[in-house]
């Protein structure tokens, strides 16, 4: 069972706000500490949470980054009236399970599940989940991996290391146009490629320059990326489509009718003799 901290609200409201005042003059700000919860290999995973609600978020870090990384973001995805979590993958922090001593090669999308089911189990209805690089492949792997546990998707330069085409909910990836792996290729096309196979609904934005996943928030597309990202979760549900009552065309009537008075002749006759 998760590791459950009482949330204290006016705490939470008071230190978001304090931090957007910190961000307008500069300096760091924290967290709120929640604790921990299991995954389901054993591992044990650590994340801080901003706001309430029953609309969760998860937030998952790139190579680089930790969950402090998100701080800034949370709170604005808080302000807007998400519950948020951001979490250190295994490897990072205090954050621990097999293959934490190679991250980007360990079972990460099992951390991004547990951080769903912790949401899940305090209260959240539907859960998102916002991976940036490293963390944005977990992200899609974990929507692979269990169908139906994660609502809506947001990629930053990231895409699955399984099939595509299996990838569940609503999409949003998200990357810079002169984004370039160390291996010289633009990872645009690799993501096009990915997203032609990944069935709706799905959206695909191009934002300018060279930036990389988070990195792109330390650019002057961090407004737009926010914007984009926060029009994307709160975006409401699509109603499902009533489906249309089938209609016979008008040439077949005369065949319907003859149809039904053969029929009524047929049961006539069984009534009359039943042998």
């Amino acid at each position: 069972m998760p590791t459950r901290v009482p949330l204290r609200t006016r705490y939470l409201a008071a230190l978001c706000g304090a931090l957007a005042l910190v961000l307008a003059v500069g300096g760091p700000a924290a967290a709120q500490e929640l604790g921990s919860f299991p995954t389901q290999d054993g591992g044990l995973i650590y994340a801080d949470l901003y706001g309430e609600g029953d609309r969760g978020v998860v937030l998952a870090h790139g190579g680089r980054f930790n969950k402090a990384s998100w701080e800034k973001q949370a709170c604005a995805l808080a302000k807007a009236g998400f519950r948020v979590l951001a979490l250190d993958f295994r490897g990072y922090g205090q954050s621990r399970g097999p293959g934490d001593s190679e991250p980007i090669s360990a079972p990460l999308h099992l951390d991004i599940l547990a951080a769903a089911r912790y949401l899940r189990s305090t209260g959240a209805k539907t859960v998102s989940v916002v991976g940036a690089s490293m963390g944005g492949s977990a992200a899609a792997d974990a929507s692979i991996q269990a169908p139906g546990q994660i609502d809506r998707l947001v990629l930053l330069a990231a895409g699955a290391s399984g099939p595509p085409e299996k990838l569940t909910g609503r999409k949003l990836f998200i990357v810079a146009r002169d984004d370039t792996r160390g291996d010289g290729v633009v990872r645009l096309v690799k993501i096009r490629e990915q997203y032609e196979k990944v069935p709706e609904p799905k959206e695909l934005v191009i934002l300018e320059g060279s930036a990389h996943a988070q990195f792109l928030f330390e650019t002057d597309q961090d407004q737009r990326l926010t914007q984009e990202i926060l029009r994307f979760l709160s975006a409401p549900a699509a109603e499902p489509q009533p489906q249309p009552t089938p209609v016979l065309d008008a040439g077949f009537e005369p065949l319907r009718a003859a149809f039904n008075r053969d029929a009524e002749n047929v049961r006539l006759l069984l009534l009359l003799d039943p042998t």
